[in-house]
């Protein structure tokens, strides 16, 4: 679709651009349209229902621009918001993330509950087990916070815990051994936007993709922070992560108490969180269960059955793994994105 807009006061066109067409590129950065200015117009171009947003976005900034003589960026993204919380209304319950392609929606009652955590409290602490959307739905509702202007970055982290394989026998650099430990997170990543931006994103240090332990002596404003496989950090990781939450920042942990490849008297940093952070205002803990497993139809019943066959060996051989959550097991199931 392309859609001409006239300026209304082209005088004041570097207000309403903003400096080195920096409120333009917000707009196409959050929209994903093109904007070019020709000759007191701005021409906009992209899918239908986006370029309506953005059309409405600078509407709504000639507005101002009649009553004032500059417009902020909070401005510019006050608007923006608006429209998206618009477009929110007429598609209830969906996520919006960059991908058009990508609809993610809550498919359970679990699920919307875990949302809505997110979206209402600055921590919010999920496990259930494989299957269930922990990662997924967490890396939709940062990746729709970060489009929305809402944060100016995204960090996902996950501890490079070995689960029955020796890292160091992996080849090639540190990169290269960590990479298959963070490859989940990437994964979710590209459903949300496309291989060029996730690329151009993490080259400008919007997004990044890192391992629990280059957390240490950060402090992380304006940011939605990731904690995945929370189950295989320890006490002190635990503590170490929630204190780099930052002023305007949220925080999302999540993991599957059941499956801790930790040493065996090593305890569970998200089951030791779980007791401690119960009942604290603005920090949200959701279950989920195998009800709210969304995969292939196998997935629950293969959780189902390695639940029959091996709880009583797991309850032996993992004793601070298990029967620590609170209110009750979260589950059973290897969370293996």
């Amino acid at each position: 679709m392309n859609l001409s807009i006239l300026l209304e006061q082209p005088s004041k066109k570097l207000a309403l651009f903003g400096s080195a067409d920096k409120h333009l590129r917000m707009i196409r950065e959050s929209l994903g349209v093109t904007l070019m200015n020709r000759n007191d117009e701005v021409k906009l171009s992209g899918e239908p229902d986006q370029v309506a947003k953005a059309a409405a976005v600078i509407e709504q900034m000639q507005r101002k621009l009649r009553k004032q003589d500059w417009i902020s960026v909070e401005e510019v993204s006050e608007a923006l918001s608006g429209a998206m919380r618009a477009d929110d209304r007429a598609r209830e319950g969906e996520i919006d993330v960059y991908s058009k392609a990508a609809a993610v929606k809550p498919k359970t009652a679990g699920q919307k509950t875990y949302i809505e955590a997110i979206f209402g409290n600055d921590l919010t602490i999920c496990v259930g087990p494989a299957g269930t959307g922990k990662t997924y739905l967490a890396v939709a509702a940062a990746a729709s916070m970060l489009k929305r202007n809402q944060v100016k970055r995204l960090v996902l982290a996950r501890p490079a815990v070995e689960a029955g394989e020796r890292l160091g026998f992996l080849p090639g650099d540190l990169q290269a051994k960590v990479n298959p430990y963070l490859r989940p997170l990437f994964d979710a990543l590209h459903d949300m936007m496309d291989f060029e931006q996730v690329k151009r994103f993490m080259v400008n240090d919007v997004i990044e993709v890192i391992p629990l332990a280059f957390m240490r002596g950060r402090t992380l404003n304006d940011s939605v922070i990731i904690l995945d496989e929370a189950q295989n950090t320890t006490v002190a990781q635990m503590l170490m992560f929630l204190t780099r939450l930052g002023h305007n920042s949220k925080m999302i942990i999540t993991g599957d108490a059941s499956q801790v490849d930790l040493p065996p008297r090593e305890r569970s940093g998200l089951i030791d969180a779980t007791e401690r952070l119960k009942g604290i205002k603005g920090i949200a803990m959701v279950e989920l269960e195998r009800g709210d497993i969304v995969r292939h139809r196998l997935v629950q019943s293969i959780v189902d059955a390695y639940d029959r066959t091996s709880n009583d060996r797991t309850s032996n051989d993992r004793p601070s793994s298990r029967g620590h959550f609170p209110d009750g097991d979260p589950g059973e199931g290897n969370d293996t994105p």
